[in-house]
């Protein structure tokens, strides 16, 4: 039998790939096999990356993008695909927190949280989306969190901006899946918890997130490393070709209370 989760052969471009989440999903990747592109603001820590993932014997291709430059994402785009001839995963994973009180939240910080989080979320994938299109196929992986399905108790940290933002990717997610179903893209969101990374640093570096993690969350604890590896490499390989338009929670069951 066929390994379903190979990926030898594929070129997945993951965004926000510098730090956090975003390495972890590019290495998952390549320990599949598929050669990566990673793009981020931060070149010298992409170059970085990119030695890491090449030691793991796959190529990479390191572009410097702000997703929140329309010109940059089709400039990006453009590049990934002339470097690889195609691009066959998209790992939508760039992404800022939010954690001020609605009533003090700024114009600012509002447009930038969406913007980051939803809108060049739907710019990297209709750029990206025309590249599969052409191909016939693709598999394209929105980063939405928990906070797409809940938000927090009036006694923890409010999360206005942020929740409207990843509540907009598992929308987004759906209607790209329905309109690109025929066509050989599926389109699917993973809602993780809280992991580790420079964007929750602030919040479980603080004592405060292990009693909010006793109380609301089943596991009572934050996401481990690898632990959000199994459904990224369900979404981006065959085994997951009759699977479109679904959010899958990986949040120690957070969301299941």
């Amino acid at each position: 039998m066929n390994n379903l989760f190979d990926l030898t052969g594929k070129v997945a471009l993951v965004t926000g790939a510098s730090s956090g989440l975003g390495v972890q999903f590019a290495k998952a990747l390549a320990r599949q096999g598929a050669d990566i592109a990673i793009c981020a603001r931060r070149m010298e820590k992409l170059e970085a990356v990119k030695a890491e993932i090449e030691a793991l014997g796959v190529k990479c291709f390191a572009y410097k993008c702000d997703v929140l430059d329309n010109a940059q994402i089709k400039e990006m785009v453009a590049a990934v695909e002339a470097h690889y001839g195609k691009i066959d995963i998209l790992v939508n994973n760039a992404g800022v927190g939010s954690a001020s009180a609605a009533e003090a939240t700024p114009d600012e910080e509002w447009n930038y949280v969406v913007g980051v989080n939803l809108s060049s979320v739907f710019y990297v994938a209709r750029e990206v989306g025309n590249v599969m299109l052409k191909n016939g196929y693709g598999k394209i992986i929105n980063i939405g969190s928990l906070h797409s399905e809940v938000v927090m108790p009036n006694t923890c940290w409010p999360v206005g901006a942020y929740a409207a933002s990843k509540g907009g990717v598992k929308m987004l997610t759906k209607a790209l899946a329905v309109e690109w179903a025929k066509k050989g893209i599926t389109v699917n969101t993973i809602g993780p918890a809280y992991f580790s990374s420079e964007m929750t640093g602030a919040i479980l570096d603080t004592g405060a997130f292990d009693s909010v993690a006793a109380t609301y969350c089943p596991m009572a604890r934050a996401g481990k490393p690898g632990e959000l590896d199994g459904a990224l490499i369900y979404f981006a390989s065959d085994a997951s070709s009759y699977t479109t338009g679904q959010y899958l929670a990986v949040d120690g069951g957070w969301t299941a209370v």
